[in-house]
């Protein structure tokens, strides 16, 4: 085989796996292109900060030919609270269980928590809000903002523990032999010089986490219910972002609200990734 008929080949090969990706990317584009161009104009200060209208005020306004009052308000201050609870507990138990994991793969334990976490990964998100509701709302004997927080911290622990444990084991030897040689126990090695050194890849993990179940609808449906005014109490029902779309599309007259909150939860997650990977990126340097 001579060179051009390699270089012929190697061409169309490369060409055939870009067309291909583009035409998988055609789907998401399409997608993305109708969430910003029918939400952008409904983002303003009153959608971000008035809680969800009543279906008799947003039936009037379609009637009268009006833009619908309110906006998801409730929806933002929901997400924050579960998710920031969520993330209080699951990043010091992710960071540590995947500390674990880099320095003690071979034992028994580490095995058994390395499967438990491959297993909490490939749990469908509607499982893992089934079983806290068990768990939790049943105990409770209510639905509330703990609830919804429980079953987002279980679903982000498998991605911070595998974040850490990954970020901790590309790191070079040399860095724990230094310390233990300086005197350093093996503890305040793994604080002090290991975790700082992959704090880049560890954050980076955290912020995706976070954003992955901060669209997450399934799980709360059963834990959190939602709630139609803003609350701040955590062991009452509360909204959430993904909540207000879904209650949007079950409802005729509120179903213009979805582009807007799906805008802005589109905005989010993409702030999250880029902040991630500027992070991670600037901390590397």
């Amino acid at each position: 085989m001579n060179i051009k008929t390699r270089i012929a080949k190697d061409r169309i090969q490369l060409w055939t796996v870009c067309f291909f990706a583009a035409l998988t990317a055609v789907p998401l584009l399409a997608i993305i292109g109708e969430v910003v161009i029918k939400g952008f104009g409904q983002i303003s200060w009153s959608f971000l900060t008035e809680p969800t209208p009543t279906a008799y005020k947003a039936m009037k306004a379609v009637q009268a030919g009006e833009p619908i009052p309110g906006g998801i308000a409730n929806g933002i201050v929901g997400t924050l609270i579960m998710v920031g609870m969520a993330a209080i507990v699951a990043i010091p138990v992710g960071i540590l269980c995947g500390a674990f994991l880099a320095e003690n793969s071979k034992k028994r334990s580490a095995v058994i928590i390395s499967f438990l976490t491959d297993l909490l990964q490939g749990t469908p998100s509607i499982i893992i809000g089934i079983i806290t509701y068990i768990w939790v709302v049943v105990p409770m004997k209510g639905y509330s903002a703990i609830a919804g927080s429980g079953a987002l911290f279980i679903m982000m622990l498998p991605l911070i523990i595998r974040s850490t444990e990954e970020t901790l084991k590309i790191l070079p030897t040399s860095l724990q032999e230094a310390g233990l040689a300086l005197g350093a126990n093996r503890a305040s090695v793994m604080l002090r010089i290991q975790l700082p050194a992959a704090f880049g890849g560890i954050f980076k993990g955290v912020l995706l986490s976070i954003s992955r179940v901060t669209g997450e609808t399934a799980p709360l449906l059963f834990t959190a219910l939602g709630c139609s005014f803003i609350r701040w109490s955590i062991n009452k029902p509360i909204s959430a972002v993904p909540l207000l779309i879904w209650e949007f599309f079950n409802d005729p007259h509120l179903q213009d609200l979805i582009w807007g909150a799906s805008f802005f939860l589109l905005l989010f997650v993409l702030t999250l990734n880029l902040t991630a990977k500027y992070i991670a990126k600037k901390w590397n340097q």
